[in-house]
């Protein structure tokens, strides 16, 4: 295992995803309510915002909150929502001192309201810093922006704003979510799942997935630098051979 300062600082990935699985599954193994479990993860999202911001990354995205996670016990939604509004209190000071620029993807007008308005005013606070794009995935799904997408388009080529000739890559990306971000480099999973979870789904077409068999709330700087190392080990092609490359 390594540090962050192992990382060579060539080939380093530009916007690193992550599904951050487990939190439940740690809880129970511990013999706790899955909720420990959530509160444990937080702190673990605090420590690897922070090895992130050393390693000079400029985007990071974490599947915070899905929208089937609206289908798990309501203690737990609440739950969910509560650690939503006092992380974004507590970490505001930090996103400021370390030039962390917070934004969002999803439905977040389905958040509470407090969690909404607490969302907003962190974003719009830090909405100068310059340094590490923090993206929160809040009541997203990857087929649910897709539809958005698709339903934008289908309305400005009705309305003579758009040509179907036209409809290109740009187009599509410019009406996602993600329109303000980069494709995905790196895609980690934590828990063992070898599944994408209806995440991100046309950002991560040429990423490199890392799946790691240890719960969220155990991943630590040892293994984000694993992973990151293990990326730049790996050649990346985009449909081209390798004698294209060198």
């Amino acid at each position: 295992m390594g540090t962050i300062a192992d990382i060579s600082a060539e080939n380093l990935p530009r916007h690193i995803a992550i599904i951050m699985d487990g939190n439940g599954r740690w809880a129970k193994q511990k013999g706790k309510l899955r909720v420990f479990g959530h509160e444990n993860g937080v702190k673990t999202v605090r420590k690897t915002v922070e090895d992130c911001v050393k390693l000079k990354l400029e985007y990071l995205t974490l599947y915070t909150f899905s929208t089937e996670n609206w289908k798990r016990p309501k203690i737990e939604v609440d739950t969910l929502m509560r650690l939503l509004v006092s992380s974004l209190r507590k970490e505001l000071k930090t996103f400021l001192k370390n030039n962390v620029r917070l934004n969002t993807i999803g439905d977040i007008a389905s958040l509470p309201k407090k969690a909404h308005k607490e969302l907003l005013e962190v974003m719009s606070k830090t909405s100068k810093n310059t340094g590490m794009t923090l993206t929160l995935a809040l009541s997203y799904g990857a087929r649910e922006e897709l539809k958005n997408a698709v339903q934008a388009i289908s309305i400005k080529v009705k309305n003579n704003i758009i040509s179907t000739e036209n409809i290109d890559e740009t187009i599509i990306n410019s009406h996602l979510y993600t329109h303000n971000l980069p494709d995905v480099d790196l895609l980690i999973r934590t828990s063992g799942e070898h599944r994408i979870s209806n995440f991100l789904l046309w950002q991560i077409a040429y990423a490199e997935l890392y799946f790691i068999d240890v719960f969220w709330p155990d991943f630590s700087e040892d293994h984000l630098v694993e992973a990151i190392q293990n990326y730049q080990n790996r050649e990346r092609r985009f449909g081209k051979t390798s004698e294209q490359l060198n």
